[in-house]
């Protein structure tokens, strides 16, 4: 998927009008239909600008790899907040969230 198809995808996911983000970005709408549409590339500053208003990483929306998911970065920052905490602490949130994921999993296969 390229930079234009991501851009598009996610804002729409989310909402957001061309408007909406070009008036976060300090661009012209043409411009956002010009870089969804891969016609042209936006600075890396705007790019950093939009991945926010997107809400995503700047790694997952610049990258050419499909395999990567959305990195939705309020998650990003949860982990560096979880990161903060002591050894204990961490190994109790793992395993919370290990038994949360295995718990839903068995949900979807009885489903």
């Amino acid at each position: 998927m390229t930079l234009g198809q991501k851009i598009t995808k996610i804002r729409k996911e989310k909402k957001l009008s061309q408007i909406d983000v070009a008036n976060f970005v300090g661009v012209s709408r043409d411009a956002i239909s010009k870089y969804e549409r891969d016609d042209i590339v936006p600075s890396v500053e705007n790019a950093k600008k939009i991945a926010k208003v997107l809400n995503v990483s700047l790694d997952y929306l610049v990258s050419e790899d499909d395999t990567l998911e959305v990195v939705d970065i309020t998650m990003i920052n949860r982990m560096k907040e979880i990161q903060r905490l002591s050894d204990d602490d961490k190994s109790t949130i793992v395993k919370i969230i290990d038994a949360f994921i295995r718990d839903t999993k068995t949900k979807k296969a009885y489903s």
